[in-house]
């Protein structure tokens, strides 16, 4: 069936509510983080990044990942224009996801759109396998269509936590679902991990076995996904009071954009969650992005030795996104958000001392323990702060995916200008303890308020509760 005609509006037509906490629709769901967090595993954080250096160096024919190399007229450090492709892959998701959520949300087809972007996804990893020293710029395109498809996949799944789960349960489902992602996404890894190691055994080259790799996470991440697609609920189609007219989906799609910023305008409580999270998490991701570079270039660690820790740093993170979860049962949300961001100005100051051996195995651990923690908490909250029964969190989600990309964009690019600038990307990760800085002053401005705000200060546009509802149903949380 044609994109166009699936996307365009259907006639309105009323659809079943959701069952909440439906085991087989939840369990479904976390299927999907199985699915794709093999893609920031082995292509973002281990695999890909070390093949991506050792060809750099033999474009460059010199022993370093950061040598300059030609790309489409300009000399580029070869580690900058890792990072400076990434920028470009979250800008672009950035720019283009508001309109597609908000379309998702008028046209009433999530999955479709959650479907597009996981198989763009797991088709242009598959197409790293085609990966070389000749491939150099079209390779490097492709690796931002992977993370174009990653990324834009991930605001339509994180979109269907509130629909499928009470609010109660938000915290332990997205740990969960970061739980299954961190599972599933070691097993590829040791899959690929023995290919790459025992590579000569069954007679292919280093470098064909990190292709075989990318061909692996494609095929995981697009054979996978099909259990949360055969699960999760149907597309509703358009819903019934989506405003038809002549101007069709497009203009009505940046019409549902619209109202959402109009929403968001009006709660002061979201607002701050997201400048907070637009700022720690610059850091957050930055770091996630750049330390498998950080580790061949600047500590020269044997490949084998790197891919190792980064395989039982995920069995840390496991640990670390439950303990949060359990934490932030205890303290709240937002206390356990500001600890864990506490925690990562701390790994920023380590960072820039780190030598290879014990010191950077301590400091895996603790990137480990932080890193599931603070996403998972953060997607958990935010569930928490939107407007309850919304029937547009499709769009909700979109405005905490622009924030997430933006920062990546911003953080990644200034990793890799101070890399350029000084020569050492131990300036670039001592830098990033500023945006860890802000993150925490702005959650500290959320301690003690409530979590979502009451419906009716945000204007008359907010659904009313069924009036089946309970009378507590509506009631605020502490942060």
């Amino acid at each position: 069936m044609p994109l166009s005609s699936a996307i365009s509006p259907a006639a309105p037509r009323a659809a079943a509510p959701v069952e909440k906490d439906n085991k087989r629709i939840t369990t479904g769901w976390t299927f999907y983080d199985w699915a794709n967090s093999v893609y920031p595993l082995v292509i973002t954080s281990s695999i890909f990044p070390i093949y991506w250096s050792s060809v750099i160096k033999q474009i460059t024919h010199t022993t370093s990942g950061q040598s300059p190399v030609d790309f489409l007229g300009m000399r580029v450090p070869g580690s900058s224009l890792l990072n400076y492709a990434i920028s470009a892959s979250f800008l672009l998701i950035a720019l283009v996801s508001p309109f597609l959520t908000s379309l998702a949300d008028y046209s009433g087809r999530k999955k479709l759109f959650l479907q597009v972007f996981c198989y763009l996804g797991a088709a242009s990893c598959a197409g790293l396998f085609f990966f070389s020293t000749e491939t150099l710029t079209l390779s490097t395109f492709i690796f931002i269509a992977a993370t174009v498809g990653f990324s834009g996949s991930i605001v339509f799944y994180n979109s269907y936590l509130p629909e499928i789960s009470s609010e109660e349960k938000f915290d332990s489902l997205s740990a969960k679902g970061f739980s299954m992602g961190y599972v599933g996404s070691v097993i590829l890894l040791i899959i690929c991990l023995v290919i790459n190691q025992f590579h000569d055994k069954v007679g292919i080259t280093a470098g064909r076995a990190a292709q075989l790799s990318f061909l692996l996470t494609g095929l995981w991440w697009a054979g996978f996904a099909q259990i949360p697609f055969f699960t999760l609920p149907p597309d509703k189609g358009r819903p019934a009071d989506a405003v038809a007219s002549a101007d069709g989906w497009l203009l009505n799609g940046f019409r549902e954009l619209g109202k959402v910023w109009d929403q968001i305008k009006q709660l002061p409580n979201l607002k701050q969650f997201l400048l907070a999270y637009f700022t720690y998490n610059m850091g957050v991701q930055t770091v996630m992005y750049v330390a498998t570079l950080f580790g061949t270039d600047e500590l020269h660690l044997p490949e084998g030795q790197l891919i190792i820790t980064i395989l039982l740093l995920q069995v840390v993170a496991i640990a670390g996104a439950w303990l949060f979860a359990k934490l932030s049962e205890r303290i709240g949300n937002t206390r356990a958000l500001s600890w864990s961001v506490f925690i990562w100005m701390l790994i920023c100051v380590a960072g820039y001392f780190v030598q290879a051996g014990w010191s950077f195995f301590v400091l895996a651990g603790f990137i480990g323990l932080t890193m599931g923690a603070i996403q998972s908490l953060s997607r958990s909250t935010y569930s928490k702060i939107i407007p309850e029964n919304t029937p547009n969190a499709a769009s909700f989600f979109s405005f905490f995916d622009v924030t997430e990309k933006l920062s990546i964009v911003i953080g990644t690019a200034t990793f890799g200008i101070i890399n350029q600038i000084m020569g050492s990307m131990r300036y670039s990760i001592l830098a990033l303890i500023v945006f860890f800085i802000l993150g925490l002053i702005f959650l500290l401005g959320l301690r003690g308020k409530k979590l979502r705000e009451d419906p009716t200060s945000a204007g008359s546009f907010l659904p009313p509760p069924p009036a089946s509802a309970p009378a507590e149903m509506g009631r605020p949380q502490a942060l």
